[in-house]
């Protein structure tokens, strides 16, 4: 029987072709910046025509961590990676048109960045993982399964709405005149930190905003082909309501879904939502071990 964790507090306001199988550059490095002084591997891999830049933490089973649209590695997970490299080996990835990764001259899709992972998954000698999809990054986990079903063991899915009119009323109004200036702050620092070019920051605007213009998602029969074990997680005043993460959770067949206090991105301490330089991910880290831990029958 699926389960159902709920959490319930008072909600906050949301807010708003070349494949070689050859790594490019690897090399040990300690980042005194990551908390706790985690050691890691950073490097970059030749996928699909782009040099694709990743870091590697801890050991164990592999964890792939694909961050959120305007987001950098570090703006999305830094809170949770020394937590979960203490149990797996932490794959993060940075997608196209992302931070230190390279840039297409071509509109960007989630299959791209679903073949990308999976390419760069093949170069380093990754057959199967676990995957942690934020925002978008639960996009192109998504298609991750439905492209590359082969190398997907488990599936999270946390703040991603997979269909249009799962967003919450008026979510897309004003699309057409959003600019960088509107990008929350954290992030439009973060990406600069990794990627001093100001020209690639706008790039990178413009591409995730034109992407969310046209969404569309995915079909209840395509989430129903899911059939891996899928822990779907949503705030409980996220960018969608909680009724469709229970939509989600009952299309899904092998599916466990958590509910948890606050706004988009807030139960991870992800940068846009970090307050005071605290954050509190309790619940979350815990969770997805008992998660992805358990046994798969």
């Amino acid at each position: 029987m699926k389960k159902i964790r709920i959490i319930i507090v008072v909600s906050l306001l949301a807010i708003a072709a070349c494949n070689n199988n050859q790594t490019i550059q690897s090399n040990n490095n300690m980042d005194p910046e990551k908390k706790g002084g985690i050691a890691f591997k950073s490097g970059y891999s030749a996928v699909n025509g782009i040099k694709m830049y990743y870091e590697m933490y801890g050991a164990g089973e592999p964890l792939v961590l694909l961050h959120g649209g305007g987001s950098t590695i570090q703006s999305t997970f830094e809170r949770v990676i020394p937590q979960l490299a203490a149990s797996y080996k932490v794959i993060a990835v940075e997608l196209q048109n992302h931070g230190r990764s390279g840039f297409r001259d071509s509109p960007e899709t989630f299959e791209q960045d679903a073949d990308d992972v999976a390419a760069l998954l093949k170069n380093i000698g990754i057959s199967k993982a676990y995957f942690f999809g934020f925002s978008n990054g639960g996009h192109t986990a998504i298609e991750i399964y439905l492209r590359h079903a082969g190398i997907v063991k488990k599936l999270i899915l946390a703040s991603s709405p997979y269909k249009r009119n799962c967003f919450f009323p008026g979510f897309f109004d004003g699309f057409e005149n959003v600019t960088l200036e509107t990008m929350p702050q954290p992030l439009h620092e973060a990406f600069l930190k990794v990627n001093p070019d100001t020209a690639k920051l706008q790039i990178m605007f413009e591409r995730d905003r034109d992407r969310m213009k046209t969404f569309k998602g995915w079909t209840d029969e395509q989430l129903k082909s899911i059939k891996v074990p899928t822990l779907i997680i949503s705030g409980d005043a996220d960018v969608m309501p909680p009724e469709c993460a229970v939509e989600m959770h009952r299309l899904i067949a092998h599916s466990e879904l958590a509910i948890l206090p606050g706004i988009h991105g807030e139960y991870i301490a992800e940068a846009a939502t970090l307050h005071n330089d605290k954050s509190d991910t309790v619940f979350i880290v815990p969770m997805i071990e008992t998660f992805l831990d358990k046994q798969i029958q």
